[in-house]
């Protein structure tokens, strides 16, 4: 069926580009960029500035594990100077696309070939997963979400800034100074979550939902529980893993669980009815909302979670 689908994709882009060919010569000057989700949109605007076309290929509000690609996604590929995705679960339509795309002179960024991964693990009390992902018939070995370390995005940022000086040397200056200001608001977020773990009465948080921040934990020495792995397709887990996560936040008195946008479980409200533990968000960053689209920052949204962490963890 995806075969199939592909194909089509492939007769519609031929139509459209000859549709589209004679629109080539009117547009804006500037380094073409197509992201793929709003982390990769977000990073490249810090780092480039004005001046530059970014295209996201996802839609706002759409979870990008669900998201499937249209014909205009192939056709903006086709078209850019700089395609800039995550890699992983989420982003196996895209490589299904670049498969196909021809376009020799096109830059490609793959964030996650710009940090130190780690492996998805199932931690104790976990559900499971059953069934594959939506977005493709094997899982991949390593955690997609990256950008959840500032440390990370730190080095993501200087592997845009160096590409779009390569492919843009005439406007260097301003990336460079443009990834300065950038790195130096992530440093200050780095220090923030260090102060709060360090001085926290306790380590362990919880997620009665998905679990995104294994880079994140992992930086900042935080232990954690689940109800699943960050990129599950599931939304209701076994009775065997509601108790469990019940049981660890009452034996360790855990203040509140954490919920991530665009979830469609109930587990957060079950579990705070029968523990009385509050529930906070948990920002994954995954994409925002129609009205959030190009107001919020990465900043903005971290900024949130250490305020939400440094409760979680008092």
């Amino acid at each position: 069926m995806r075969k199939l689908w592909m194909a089509l994709v492939l007769m519609l882009v031929i139509f459209c580009t000859g549709c589209t060919a004679q629109n080539a010569g009117t547009e804006e000057d500037g380094l073409r960029i197509v992201v793929s989700a709003y982390p990769a949109y977000d990073f490249a605007r810090q780092v480039a500035g004005e001046g530059v076309q970014i295209r996201m290929l996802t839609r706002p509000g759409i979870d990008p594990h669900e998201y499937e690609p249209t014909p205009q996604n192939m056709i903006d590929i086709e078209n850019c100077d700089i395609f800039i995705y995550n890699g992983g679960e989420s982003d196996v339509w895209v490589d299904e696309l670049l498969k196909s795309v021809e376009n020799d002179s096109m830059r490609i960024i793959r964030m996650m070939d710009c940090v130190t991964l780690l492996e998805e693990e199932t931690v104790e009390g976990m559900e499971v997963e059953t069934e594959d992902h939506a977005h493709g018939e094997t899982s991949e070995e390593y955690d997609e979400h990256v950008w959840l370390s500032p440390v990370n995005v730190m080095q993501i940022a200087g592997s845009l800034c160096d590409t779009l000086t390569k492919a843009d040397p005439e406007n260097a200056e301003t990336y460079e100074e443009n990834t300065a200001e950038f790195l130096s608001a992530l440093e200050e977020l780095d220090a923030r979550f260090r102060e709060i773990a360090a001085n926290a009465k306790r380590t362990t948080v919880v997620f009665a939902d998905r679990f995104p921040a294994r880079y994140f934990t992992e930086e900042y020495g935080l232990t954690y529980y689940a109800a699943f792995p960050g990129c599950s397709s599931q939304t209701e887990p076994s009775a065997a893993t509601v108790a469990f996560l019940i049981d660890k936040i009452r034996e360790e008195e855990i203040p509140f669980v954490f919920s991530v946008p665009y979830s469609l479980s109930s587990l957060p409200q079950t579990i705070s009815e029968e523990t009385g533990a509050g529930i906070l968000m948990f920002n994954s960053f995954h994409n925002v909302s129609d009205r959030e689209f190009g107001q919020v920052t990465y900043i903005d949204v971290m900024t949130e979670n250490a305020q939400a962490l440094a409760r979680a963890l008092n």
